[in-house]
Parts: C-alpha cells; sequence; structure tokens
C-alpha cells in the first residue's frame, strides 16, 4: 500500500532558503564576522570571508564580461581554494555554476555540455597538466561534429588580465557587495547550480538545483543535526569533489554558510596525504563514503585522526567494520543518505538519535511515499517531496529543456523501509535485485552475506543472464581466500537459501571506484563480462 508523511519539525523555516547562494554567503560574514578563516586548501592559504568575498567579485566581473546573464558556465576544477571563489563569482554576477566530473571521459563530458547547453568552460592549466587532462580538454574543445565548440578560459589567463584598477574597483564592490549583487542576482527559483549524474545508465543527465533547493537542503541539515556538533568552532575536512553533489552541499556550502573552517583536499585518492592534513589542520569532522573511510583509515599512522571527532558517511552503505576502526579514535560516525535530485541530503543519524544499520530519519519539510515493488516482500520504492527536490532534469537529447519531476515528488530508485520512530533503511537500488527462478533476491544483501564472512574486503554482486533462471548472480571481491563454497557455508549458517548464494565468485585485485567514492558497479559488471566464459 502506498503511504504519504510529511516530516516537518516547525523550526525548519522556508522562507530563510528564498535568497541566492551568494546572498546567503554575505549573510554568513554579518553573522561571523568578515576576518574569520572560512576555507583553505594544501596551499595552506585560507581565505576569510571577506577575501572570499572579493575574489568572487574581481573574477566574477571578469567571467560576466565572458558569459551571459543566467548561462550556465562548466567549472572544471579541483577541491581546491579557486573552487569555492568560482562558484561564488558565477553567483554574485548571476551565472550558473555547472561542476564537471574530469573523470567521466569525454564522452560524457560531451553529453554534458549538450545537456546544458555549456558554452564556456573554467579551467586551470596547472590543473590540467597535473591531473594529466590535457588531451581530454583538447578535445573538448574540438567539439562534436554539427556541435557548437565550447570557449575554454584558464583562470591563470584570466587573472592576467586583472588589473590595479579591476582590483580597486572590486575593493569597492566588495564593500557594496549587496548592491552590486541585486544588480545580478539570479531568484530563489531559478538555477543556481546543474550537476550530472554519472551516465551508469546511458548519457549523463543535469540535475537543475535551484537557489532555494540548495540553500533549504543547508538549512534542513543545520537544524537536523543541530549545534554542536556543527558550529563556527569547527573544522570540516572535504575530500570529495564539488562535482558530486554530497562533496559540494556537505562538504563545501554547509561550511560557508554555518561558519565551520572548510579543509578542501582535492584528490580522495590520496589516502596518506588526507591522513596528515587531517592531522594538520586538526580537523574535527570529516565526509566521506566508507570506501575511502576503510582507505584513509589504513593508510594512517596512530594519531593522524585524533582530532576528528565526528564522519558523516554517504553514498553508499556504512559497513559494520568501519564503525569498529574508527570507534577506537573515539570518533562518532553518522551514516546519512541522499540523492544529487534532492541536492542531495533526505536522511541523516545525528549524535542524539544515531541508530546503525539505518540511515536516519528524513530532514525536516521532506514529504516521503513508499510504492510497493512486484517481488518485492520488504519495503517499497521511495518517492520523495520538499524543498530541496530539483527542479528537473536537462538531458542531451534535449538540450537546455527542463523536465520537472511529477508534481514535485522525485522517485529516488532505492527500496527502502520506514519504522515506526522514522528510521530509514535502504535495503537497495531498485534496479539491483535479481529475478532468479521468479524471486526477487537483494544484490545488496548478497554482499552484506560476504561481507560477514570476510569484513576485511569490498564486495559487489552482479548479474548476468541465465537461460534457465532469467539471471544468475556473479560476486567480484577483492578478497583473495574468497570462494563459493565457504560462502554457501555461510548463508546456511545465517538461514539464507541456496538461491541467494552467487554462482560464482570473481576474485580481482581492485573493484573499480567512481571519483565520487561509490562502487563502480558498471565498470565491476564489464569485469564479469570479460571473464565470462572462465566461470
Amino acid at each position: 500500500m502506498e503511504r504519504d508523511r510529511l516530516m516537518s519539525p516547525t523550526d525548519f523555516d522556508p522562507a530563510a532558503s528564498r535568497r541566492s547562494l551568494f546572498s546567503a554567503l554575505l549573510d554568513a560574514r554579518r553573522r561571523f564576522g568578515g576576518r574569520k578563516p572560512i576555507v583553505e586548501d594544501p596551499e595552506r592559504s585560507p581565505l576569510s570571508y571577506d577575501r572570499l568575498i572579493l575574489g568572487a567579485m574581481v573574477l566574477g566581473k571578469k567571467i560576466a564580461s565572458e558569459t551571459r546573464h543566467g548561462e550556465a558556465v562548466g567549472v572544471l576544477l579541483p577541491n581546491v581554494n579557486a573552487s569555492a571563489v568560482v562558484l561564488m563569482a558565477l553567483s554574485a554576477y548571476g551565472r550558473v555554476a555547472a561542476p564537471l566530473n574530469f573523470t567521466a571521459g569525454v564522452k560524457n563530458l560531451r553529453a554534458a555540455l549538450k545537456a546544458a547547453e555549456i558554452e564556456v568552460v573554467l579551467t586551470s592549466r596547472r590543473f590540467v597538466e597535473t591531473a594529466g587532462l590535457d588531451e581530454v580538454v583538447a578535445r573538448l574543445a574540438e567539439g562534436e561534429e554539427g556541435e557548437p565548440r565550447p570557449r575554454i578560459i584558464y583562470l591563470e589567463e584570466l587573472r592576467q588580465t586583472i588589473t590595479s584598477l579591476d582590483k580597486a574597483l572590486g575593493v569597492l564592490r566588495g564593500l557594496f557587495a549587496g548592491i552590486v549583487h541585486s544588480r545580478h542576482a539570479l531568484g530563489a527559483d531559478e538555477a543556481a547550480v546543474i550537476l550530472f549524474t554519472s551516465g551508469s545508465e546511458g548519457s549523463p543527465k543535469g540535475v537543475v538545483l535551484t537557489n532555494a533547493n540548495i540553500l533549504s537542503n543547508v538549512l534542513q541539515a543545520e537544524r537536523h543535526i543541530g549545534s554542536p556538533p556543527l558550529g563556527s568552532d569547527q573544522t570540516l575536512l572535504n575530500p570529495l569533489p564539488v562535482f558530486h553533489s554530497y562533496g559540494l552541499t556537505a562538504g563545501l556550502l554547509l561550511g560557508l554558510m554555518t561558519g565551520m573552517r572548510v579543509v578542501l583536499y582535492p584528490s580522495p585518492l590520496h589516502y596518506r596525504q588526507i591522513a596528515r592534513i587531517a592531522k594538520e589542520t586538526k580537523a574535527t569532522i570529516l565526509v566521506g563514503t566508507d570506501t575511502f573511510l576503510q582507505a584513509w583509515m589504513r593508510a594512517a599512522e596512530a594519531d593522524d585522526f585524533a582530532s576528528v571527532k565526528l564522519v558523516v558517511a554517504g553514498a553508499e552503505r556504512l559497513k559494520d567494520d568501519t564503525r569498529t576502526v574508527w570507534a577506537r579514535w573515539g570518533t562518532t560516525l553518522l551514516e546519512g543518505y541522499g540523492v544529487t535530485e534532492c541536492a542531495p541530503v533526505l536522511a541523516v543519524n545525528t549524535l542524539e538519535d544515531n541508530r546503525p544499520g539505518t540511515v536516519g530519519r528524513l530532514l525536516p519539510g521532506i514529504e516521503y511515499r513508499l510504492e510497493p515493488v512486484e517481488g518485492i516482500r520488504e519495503g517499497g520504492r521511495l518517492f520523495v517531496r520538499g524543498p530541496n527536490v530539483m527542479a528537473g532534469y536537462v538531458m542531451p537529447n534535449a538540450p537546455g529543456v527542463l523536465v520537472p519531476p511529477p508534481g514535485g515528488w522525485h522517485d529516488t530508485g532505492d527500496i527502502c523501509t520506514v519504522d515506526e520512530d522514522g528510521f530509514v533503511s535502504v535495503k537497495g537500488r531498485a534496479k539491483r535485485f535479481a529475478k532468479i527462478a521468479g524471486e526477487m533476491v537483494s544484490l545488496t544483501v548478497v554482499e552484506g552475506l560476504a561481507q560477514g564472512l570476510w569484513s576485511g574486503g569490498t564486495h559487489v554482486a552482479v548479474t548476468l543472464p541465465d537461460p534457465r533462471k532469467g539471471e544468475q548472480i556473479v560476486l567480484v571481491t577483492d578478497t583473495p581466500e574468497a570462494d563459493r563454497e565457504a560462502l554457501l557455508a555461510h548463508a546456511r549458517e545465517q538461514g539464507y537459501p541456496e538461491l541467494w548464494v552467487p554462482r560464482a565468485v570473481l576474485v580481482v585485485a581492485a573493484i573499480p571506484v567512481l571519483g565520487s567514492g561509490k562502487i563502480d558497479v558498471p565498470a565491476t559488471q564489464e569485469l564479469v563480462k570479460a571473464q565470462q566464459t572462465l566461470l
């Protein structure tokens, strides 16, 4: 049966989100003081609110001279101070930021540019050279046959055009930033950011998030989690990319708007360096995914994460052994859940109500309903509606055409349960169920079985066609000793039928991971297809 329910405490006021991102930044400066250091990167040259706003005023004026009001502008940058300055510069002058996933490959990047009608891409020569993206950027600049060629603008070259007069005028604009911004600001219900899905189910879709969507989510998270632990005396370390909604909202904008000092790190894959910078900056809060949290901890020395009191984990299921490993530091792990289309946070545990195995309660102001799915006995497909739900999609096959969620309801595609206390449990993606001999088998449960037996490894269950049973399950794992017979015996001990045990176990050196920290399921599927004759 379909259920509707409203989770909306009275202390959440959607009216507070009726402004632009830059306006919210100006309010944060008034609240916490212009001299407060607010964002820094490995260069260790912190930006205060005043310096961030000044940089946005100066750079934004230059970007405005190269673009149109309301235009979507591609941003191809890592997690560094420049990313924060560019995002705020675009908002200050009424442009829409479109962070691009530089790990996605040329095909998906071109599809993203087409979907959002992006004509200008901002990047950095230093970054392109360091990250080995020269060929990718060159091919983007060439464009596709029959399509307009995007202009690549390098920040280093743009900065060279900034004169002493520009800087002096920038100081004046910084003093009167609210007045200057009011002439250019996009409305609360106009786009602020366009993010792109991974493209694992075809071409990537552009997710259009308005100013109100993002600021609502910041306010929802602030009200839900509370202060403490969120507060201006905290230091938040964010190694997650801002082209991913988790890294953007939870890892950057939440800190900017609540006065937390944000330390950005350019790659979550630099495990040892992240542990070191946590120690050097005395970070108190860390955002990450289960995959990365395990890797960072393995690379850490004795007291690298000693200052980290709170970890907020999202994007994938948090394993029990990850909690155990981090508990030795006295660190509390709060598991949450979100989707890009919801800016992204939908639910998260709190210090007062932290229920392991769930993703916490829904944030204030979010309605939900669960729709039954044939063959799935527990839970239903989660639909949500609220102030943080996107304006809609833009697609490569209909560039610039906004496709809003029907009636404001977004289909998350996840199978969930909500208990009598309001705690949400994610059972798996609707598409991550195998139909075997007429029975629906959760691939997430299969992975959990493997995790219970080989807790130190990473395990991914995928499917292959089966001429007799419809589908068959193959477990891909990085645990060298893994084998099907041991898993079958473990499953029987846990009360699961043989039907739920993978037909084969494939041991690999490493499981593919996306830049966002999630397991790359399509790439893992391709590994299995390549080895299919050996299974």
